[in-house]
């Protein structure tokens, strides 16, 4: 068994991954930069070390998390998600070392982040993929030449990388001939590489995402899926699970669909396939994340599932211990991503101090996060606060209990995206669970909501500062 993890992450993540390893008797051990003296993760870790004045010199340095693993006794690395958990150097250097790695294979984590080798590796498999290129383009020349063939609108996206960076939709050759040197660049400057591919642009897709696991002994299972379609220029606002708009057909087909991709490429520990479904009622394979997802709570809470447990006990040689039809879905689960931004000021980061917090509650309410009152939020990274999910047997009351959950939850000092998240569930079409990745460019008054502060707000924001002068 596993008995000391070093956390190779920050904030929310690695505060879970800490919970996850006292319910398990293992030791946690969290590291820090100076961004981070003061937060959650270094203060609940049962150890904790410094690892430089800033990312580049810790969170991102490959040699520095083994060693640091090794030193202090770590016979195992949680890369959680972001930084370097899709570096297949990290995981060669952690199975090099004789320190299990907690995700998959440095092999696979390589071949599935080449998105044209994971496109080969699905179509060899039978999973249906977008039509594009069979390899890297060369020129614009060549690109103009494929988008003619296969219509536009295209998309031009960095082969390696992710993230919703290096990507850009192409709906004429004008576009096309504007967008392509861009897309090279940024796909240099993000992911160190200058290769771009083109797919064809399934317009206003949902986005459906399948949770699988892998054991070391040949069991894969999918937990269902994952409805991501409520996105800002790529970027998840929310994700429900299971997704309201699939019948249970669709779920069971998407479901067997990943689990053969995962099949296909021996894939091991928690990842997760993400698809489009387009107008049609058709799926095509879009990427494999071979990693834990932001999203993961809501499998966990319509599954029962502890996805991080699941993870340890893969990494420590331990089979699942269930088959596919020991997993049930139980209701409906619902996150927000709760950040720091100002959606009226096109979602400009708000860093700063959190003057005060109050966490909500209440039956089928959780929150992950790593804020208390009086943290200050860094510059330095993504502007993440926490995580409210919130569970209910039905569509129907979970966007009730939304409703007040989104009601009860408090963060002062800082704007947040707690209003635009009401907005969206007061949308008749989000109700109706008719939406798609283009839901919130067609909904710029989503934007339009005022900030005055309830009664009861304002009693106890003078509370706060009655308390706070008279020392109590």
């Amino acid at each position: 068994m596993i008995k000391k993890i070093l956390i190779a992450n920050r904030g929310e993540i690695a505060v879970r991954i800490i919970r996850a390893c006292a319910e398990l008797g293992i030791t946690s051990v969290a590291v820090y930069t100076d961004a981070d003296r003061h937060g959650l993760h270094v203060k609940k870790a049962d150890e904790a070390y410094y690892i430089g004045p800033d990312s580049q010199s810790g969170y991102l340095s490959v040699h520095r998390m083994v060693n640091l693993a090794r030193a202090s006794g770590c016979d195992a690395i949680h890369p959680g998600y972001g930084f370097l958990s899709e570096n297949a150097a990290f995981a060669r250097q952690c199975e090099a070392r004789g320190i299990a790695f907690i995700g998959p294979s440095a092999a696979v984590i390589e071949r599935m982040g080449d998105k044209l080798a994971a496109r080969a590796a699905m179509i060899a498999a039978g999973v249906p993929v977008v039509p594009g290129s069979e390899g890297n383009l060369t020129s614009i020349e060549e690109a103009l030449s494929l988008a003619d063939g296969i219509g536009y609108p295209v998309m031009l996206k960095a082969t390696t990388g992710g993230g919703g960076r290096g990507i850009r939709r192409c709906d004429s050759p004008d576009d096309l001939r504007r967008h392509y040197d861009r897309v090279l660049s940024e796909a240099t400057k993000a992911f160190g590489s200058a290769e771009i591919f083109m797919e064809k642009a399934v317009v206003d897709p949902r986005h459906i995402e399948v949770q699988v696991l892998g054991d070391t002994h040949g069991q894969v299972v999918h937990l269902f899926e994952r409805d991501c379609s409520i996105q800002r220029r790529h970027q998840k606002l929310l994700e429900i699970a299971p997704s309201p708009q699939l019948d249970d057909k669709q779920r069971a087909y998407v479901g067997e669909l990943a689990v053969r991709a995962a099949q296909a490429v021996d894939y091991t520990n928690a990842g997760t396939v993400e698809f489009l479904l387009d107008r049609d009622g058709s799926f095509y394979f879009m990427e494999m994340n071979t990693r834990l997802q932001v999203e993961h709570p809501v499998t966990e809470m319509i599954t029962g599932v502890d996805l991080v447990q699941s993870q340890i006990n893969v990494a420590a040689g331990l089979p699942l211990g269930y088959t596919q039809a020991d997993i049930a879905r139980n209701g409906y689960a619902i996150e927000f991503r709760i950040n720091a931004e100002d959606p009226q000021n096109d979602f400009l980061p708000s860093f700063g101090r959190i003057t005060r917090y109050f966490a909500p509650g209440g039956p089928g309410v959780r929150t992950d996060g790593a804020i208390y009152t009086g943290y200050y939020i860094p510059p330095h990274y993504d502007s993440m606060l926490a995580k409210l999910i919130v569970w209910a047997p039905d569509w129907d009351g979970l966007l009730r209990r939304a409703r007040r959950t989104l009601h009860d939850i408090g963060v002062y000092g800082v704007k947040t995206t707690i209003p635009y998240h009401l907005q969206i569930l007061n949308m008749p079409a989000f109700a109706e669970g008719r939406f798609d990745t283009g839901f919130v460019e067609a909904h710029p008054e989503l934007t339009e909501y005022s900030l005055k502060r309830s009664s009861r707000e304002v009693a106890a924001a003078i509370a706060a500062a009655l308390a706070a002068h008279h020392g109590l």
